[in-house]
């Protein structure tokens, strides 16, 4: 069974939104490495409406040297409102969006990787359809916006490494707790 992996930049006080605006300056190699593996086993990104529709935006058009990859790899969106698509190699989850991300598990492939849309991995955490989740704790603290956290009931995970890179992110990895 394919498995589902999250990845998120976060700041000490758990804020995930628009890391864009902040986290650059701790990025690095190591970093740049623990992202890499991060998406080695995956063959497909399961994205959120916003975060689909802000990639969708950028990433066909780019030139970074990241954008060959984005646009090549297959994509799902979990959405009840999208109904069209048209970023390539890109498929529409709808519907009972978490009975189709079940059957998304169940079919064949490598695993899956969540890239932001912190409401998609809510979901995926309450309905226990996240496999691991990887939080970039970076040493700042913002005081404002959405946290990765927020409207999750107790949720109990098991910490299965942790490592301090040099610019001070922490890259804390967490299965659900058995």
């Amino acid at each position: 069974m394919r498995q589902i992996i999250s990845s998120l930049f976060v700041s000490l006080d758990g804020v995930a939104e628009a890391p864009d605006t902040w986290h650059f300056p701790y990025f690095n190699d190591e970093m740049g490495n623990a992202v890499g593996a991060a998406m080695a086993d995956c063959d497909a990104m399961l994205l959120g409406r916003v975060q689909y529709e802000q990639f969708a935006a950028y990433w066909p058009t780019s030139d970074d040297e990241f954008a060959g990859f984005m646009n090549g790899q297959k994509k799902y969106v979990a959405t009840t409102t999208l109904t069209e698509a048209t970023w390539n190699n890109t498929e529409i989850i709808g519907g009972d969006v978490l009975d189709g991300i079940r059957g998304l598990k169940s079919s064949p492939g490598r695993d899956i990787a969540v890239t932001g849309s912190l409401t998609l991995v809510r979901s995926l955490l309450r309905a226990g359809l996240l496999d691991r989740l990887q939080l970039f704790v970076h040493p700042i603290v913002l005081g404002e916006g959405a946290r990765w956290y927020d409207t999750l009931a107790t949720t109990k995970l098991h910490l299965t490494s942790a490592e301090t890179f040099t610019t001070g992110v922490i890259n804390q990895i967490y299965t659900p707790a058995s």
